[in-house]
């Protein structure tokens, strides 16, 4: 008779398997940040002996043009720390970053902190229009590449994708600059303003974009196949589900299917490209930032190899790579958030 009487299923039973995902959510964002953090301690250790040994000594290149005498030279050592063994150095490092002080720069005497904070927005306004500009066309040119697979526009836009993304980017940079700049002369040569300054708030803003154009389109050459190629091939997997016959099936139109039904499922594994590329191209921006002379982090990172300035060096690293880091935490939080799939493993 016990057999034929109903179960009861209590509310302890239903908040189990919630209870259960939560605790499977909190743990895969405990790791997944304690992965990045070991990711930055990583960079920071590499970081302090990658730069220890550059060719190169830092006191003899600041005193190229006024040589010293040797007690002048040892003076100048000891202030950088430099006479100390590897070990201590190390040490002192450390304690210095755990108080935020990532030391004082050998090149232009000014904290490292105050540099790379002064330098930050120009590249973020560099990287954060080629970015938005890269993701817009990329997605857009690859779903419609998908959508017309075997067409003349598909093959244009792939072949033509393929070959921008395998040139280097400091070789396609020298191309648009002597063309546009040089030859053209449509574009300023270097910088992000004019010398001397433009006199009223939107015919500065004007300027710093006519100056911007360059190097923004460069990286926009370089970045957005990556966004193409991802969206066309994912797009087309989904083209052959189910769910889009029957989307057909009840009288939609095919433009209508692929903006509502195809593309929204197929941005999902572009998600994660998005983030990721994020500290890429922010990480990539030295070369760019170099050929047009762009007054961000990456010169400034090419110009503290010229010494080698190692306490700006190892300060635009940590930069650099905390973006990289962050991104790829934040790409694997969110696709984590938009895919119940991944939520069920």
């Amino acid at each position: 008779m016990t057999d034929l009487l109903p179960s009861t299923t209590t509310a302890t039973d239903l908040a189990e398997p919630t209870k259960g995902r939560a605790q499977g959510g909190l743990a895969f964002v405990l790791r997944t940040i304690g992965g990045g953090l070991i990711s930055m301690a990583l960079i920071v250790v590499l970081g302090f002996f990658m730069f220890r040994v550059l060719p190169g000594d830092p006191v003899r290149a600041m005193t190229r043009d006024r040589p010293g005498n040797p007690e002048q030279l040892a003076r100048l050592r000891a202030e950088f720390g430099l006479d100390q063994p590897l070990p201590q150095q190390f040490l002192d490092y450390l304690g210095d970053l755990a108080r935020g002080d990532l030391g004082t720069s050998y090149k232009y005497s000014q904290p490292v902190t105050d540099l790379i904070l002064g330098r930050l927005w120009p590249t973020v306004l560099l990287t954060g229009t080629a970015l938005v500009i890269s993701v817009a066309l990329g997605l857009w040119l690859g779903s419609r590449a998908a959508w017309r697979h075997g067409s003349a526009f598909d093959r244009f836009t792939t072949a033509t994708a393929l070959v921008l993304w395998s040139v280097p980017t400091f070789w396609l940079g020298l191309i648009v600059l002597m063309v546009f700049a040089v030859a053209l002369d449509l574009f300023p040569t270097a910088g992000m303003t004019s010398p001397g300054g433009v006199d009223g708030f939107f015919p500065a803003v004007l300027d710093v974009a006519h100056h911007l154009v360059l190097p923004c389109l460069t990286m926009v050459a370089v970045v957005y196949a990556q966004y193409l190629m991802v969206m066309r091939s994912s797009l087309l997997e989904e083209m052959t589900a189910d769910y889009l016959t029957t989307a057909r099936a009840k009288g939609l139109r095919e433009d209508l299917v692929r903006r509502r039904h195809a593309v929204p499922n197929a941005l999902l594994p572009t998600i994660t490209i998005i983030f990721l590329q994020v500290g890429f191209v922010v990480s990539g921006a030295v070369t760019v930032e170099t050929v047009f002379s762009w007054p961000g982090l990456g010169l400034l990172t090419y110009q503290a190899l010229a010494v080698p300035d190692i306490p700006l060096l190892q300060g635009t690293l940590i930069a650099l790579s905390s973006a990289v880091v962050i991104m790829n935490v934040a790409a694997d939080l969110v696709y984590r958030l938009v895919d119940p799939r991944v939520r069920t493993r």
